[in-house]
């Protein structure tokens, strides 16, 4: 439930989603996330650390082991749900 409740915050997945390409600054990331506030960004990136997700390298953040394992299953429910979707639209 410790990841479930952790990812289901706001902006957790959306951060790991655009850190899938590779490293990023958290001006980059902030842009990436329109609409996230500076404060809530840093306490997001401080929770997906804690958690083992992300780290600090020198392009900024990025997904660690664990953090580039989850962002293939995002990939996975990614196309699952596209397909989903126009499943639904018919």
């Amino acid at each position: 439930m410790l990841l479930l409740d952790s990812l289901g915050r706001r902006w957790s997945l959306r951060i790991i989603w655009e850190l899938q390409d590779g490293p990023a600054k958290v001006r980059a990331l902030r842009s990436a996330c329109d609409g996230v506030s500076p404060s809530v960004l840093t306490k997001r990136i401080s929770e997906l650390r804690k958690l083992g997700f992300v780290e600090k390298t020198d392009g900024g953040y990025g997904l660690t082991r664990d953090g580039e394992s989850l962002a293939e299953r995002l990939r996975k429910l990614d196309r699952w749900a596209r397909r989903w979707d126009k499943r639904r639209q018919r």
